[in-house]
């Protein structure tokens, strides 16, 4: 279909963690991502987050969190080979992948064992830096900005991008109570759910410049795709395991979730943002 309901963005937020290493744990995120790559909300966001970085032939770009390393190699064709384009992730097979299709492509593209708290980079090194859909995971985002800060050169950009999960909206909803519980669970699922709604603050916080225009784009699952995701269903299932839905409340919530989906009317759309840095010259 080529729409944003088709995109499974929304998933278990356990299932990408360094630990996750066996062949088939790679391989379900490996698919997520891929699937991701072909919303265009997550297209739309990517191009206004790169068309405000600027990187050009001879920067050293760097992709915090770079996953199947898409964004990373888009980084190296544009900084060239006199530039860098490094792809910073923890997960050892995610980055073997990368590797993978880097040689596919001949892209000069290299990967490297690092998280966003503790970056492999020296201070000042960096003309340019990405990351995406991180900051949601870190129970001390700061940290991760101030490590974004102190990589930066003079006149060095950032653009990070992040879901907020409190924006998170969905068709049909059952009573008031059962809703209220079933987003206490949802959120608790994530170390940082409001992630998109604090970015700009954070980079004002370590010291950085912050560009007016927020970017935003909202993924939308629509009808079945909605179920298909999955995280629906978890939410339910750990808001029962935490006591703070009953049984009877998760099955009718899913229940009314799933006629919906099966006629087509279900709905589901999450709000991501994207902030530029700036560090003075």
């Amino acid at each position: 279909m080529g729409t944003d309901g088709d995109v499974r963005e929304p998933m278990p937020e356990h299932l990408f963690t360094v630990d996750a290493t066996s062949a088939e744990q790679v391989r379900a995120m490996l698919a997520i991502l891929d699937v991701q790559e072909s919303s265009p909300a997550v297209r739309r966001l990517r191009d206004l987050t790169l068309d405000a970085l600027s990187p050009g032939p001879g920067d050293v770009a760097v992709d915090v969190g770079s996953g199947s390393g898409t964004e990373t190699r888009r980084l190296a064709s544009l900084v060239g080979e006199r530039g860098q384009a490094i792809g910073v992730e923890p997960n050892p097979g995610l980055r073997a992948e990368a590797e993978r299709r880097c040689r596919e492509e001949l892209s000069v593209a290299r990967f490297v064992a690092g998280e966003a708290l503790a970056l492999p980079l020296d201070d000042g090194s960096v003309d340019v830096l990405r990351c995406e859909r991180v900051l949601q995971h870190l129970a001390d985002p700061e940290r991760a900005v101030a490590e974004f800060a102190r990589v930066l050169a003079p006149g060095g950009r950032v653009g990070v991008i992040d879901s907020d999960w409190g924006s998170a909206i969905l068709r049909p909803e059952a009573d008031p109570e059962t809703m209220s519980s079933y987003r206490a669970a949802a959120l608790s699922r994530i170390s940082n759910p409001h992630s998109g709604r604090d970015l700009a603050s954070q980079l004002r916080g370590a010291g950085l410049m912050v560009d007016a225009d927020v970017g935003s784009a909202a993924i939308v699952l629509q009808g079945e795709a909605v179920l298909r995701a999955g995280f629906i269903t978890e939410n339910a299932r750990l808001g029962v395991d935490r006591g703070l839905l009953s049984q009877a409340q998760a099955d009718d919530l899913l229940g009314s979730i799933r006629a919906a989906a099966e006629s087509g009317e279900a709905f589901f759309a999450i709000t991501m943002f994207a902030v530029i840095g700036r560090r003075r010259e």
